[in-house]
């Protein structure tokens, strides 16, 4: 079993000292473990209007980070020391960029604009620019409904930076390994990974020695088509031979490579669909954007 500092006792003591002394319904609250675990701070806030955090001592840039998130003006209620005992205080997120968390304890975070209905599909104005070409957004929530990600799933993505965020976004208590052949768009990948407080995100630049030690396996891969799917796809089934797969294509050889490519891994198709999207721009003139295939795939039981 897990070890972990905050015990189930330890846990009700600082319910008992949160529900007497702050504004907390405890049957909306949720509450996160962040000492040691690859946890998703920011989105867990941005998406709770009330979130109980257990955290060791460090992480200096905590209270900075959620404010350069836009999360200034969230409440956070705290006491002095590590037992929930003694009296509380509270202060504004953009009061306290300049601290860091001097204690294991626990804090209360109130979040009353909370967009508590996680929207897939996000502006790709959000994301850093940096060398990315990202897909639009109605494309990637399409994407994202292929996945069918749960929170604690494990997913690998090939060159899918956007796709690697909202992953990342969803699986929060899983994990994400995002490969990145270029070393600009690993620059740009890491950029979003700080922007959006993602501690469940991998970047690697390829997985020609597997994948990184003490991670999780992956369940499900998506992939951007490109000359080198054939060694990928042969890769991540060594890794799991029971991977499933999303693959992302503009290419028409690729597309056409997919049936045999299938066939000689032990794969089949259980879905193609072509998704194609247009919008009316300020001139009022439909702009259409790339239309790409999206092929699904499993290992053929039996």
């Amino acid at each position: 079993m897990e070890q972990t500092m905050f015990t189930n006792e330890v846990i009700l003591s600082w319910l008992q000292y949160f529900s007497r002394n702050a504004p907390i319904n405890l049957a909306k609250l949720k509450m996160l473990d962040i000492t040691g675990k690859n946890k998703n701070l920011i989105p867990t806030v941005m998406s709770n209007r009330a979130v109980l955090v257990f955290t060791d001592a460090g992480h200096p840039d905590i209270f900075y980070d959620m404010w350069n998130a836009e999360l200034g003006d969230c409440d956070i209620w705290y006491n002095e020391g590590s037992d929930p005992s003694g009296e509380i205080k509270h202060d504004k997120v953009s009061d306290m960029i300049n601290r860091g968390i001097n204690a294991s304890a626990a804090m209360l975070i109130l979040n009353p604009d909370a967009a508590t209905n996680y929207h897939i599909g996000m502006e790709n104005s959000r994301f850093s620019c940096g060398s990315v070409q990202y897909v639009c957004r109605e494309v990637r929530a399409v994407i994202m409904n292929k996945l069918n990600l749960g929170d604690q799933d494990n997913i690998c993505i090939i060159s899918g930076e956007s796709i690697a965020v909202e992953a990342a976004m969803i699986a929060a208590e899983g994990s994400v390994i995002a490969v990145e052949y270029d070393r600009w768009d690993r620059n740009t990948m890491q950029e979003n990974v700080k922007k959006f407080g993602l501690n469940n995100v991998t970047i690697v630049e390829s997985l020609e020695n597997g994948i990184p030690d003490k991670l999780p396996v992956p369940d499900i891969a998506f992939i951007v088509g490109s000359p080198r799917i054939g060694s990928e796809i042969k890769t991540l089934l060594s890794i799991n031979p029971l991977m499933d797969f999303v693959i992302y294509t503009l290419d028409f050889e690729v597309l056409m490579y997919l049936p045999a490519l299938f066939r000689e891994n032990g794969l089949e198709r259980t879905e193609a669909i072509h998704v194609a999207v247009s919008r009316v721009n300020s001139k009022k003139m439909v702009e259409p954007f790339p239309a790409p295939w999206l092929i699904s795939g499993k290992r053929i039981k039996g």
